[in-house]
């Protein structure tokens, strides 16, 4: 994020409710959190849904 514009910034804490933590992973435009998650996501039988769109 130290590369980021002002805006830039802003744009992506509004895109993840102000998550603040990383990794902060996305598919596309869908906004998934961190590591844990993402492994819940997997183990949930979620993420594959996510990525088949």
């Amino acid at each position: 994020m130290h590369d980021m514009s002002r805006e830039e910034r802003q744009e992506l804490m509004k895109k993840t409710n102000n998550y603040r933590t990383v990794p902060q992973i996305f598919v596309g435009e869908t906004f998934v959190g961190g590591f844990d998650e993402l492994n819940q996501m997997n183990q949930q039988g979620k993420l594959d849904e996510l990525l088949a769109g």
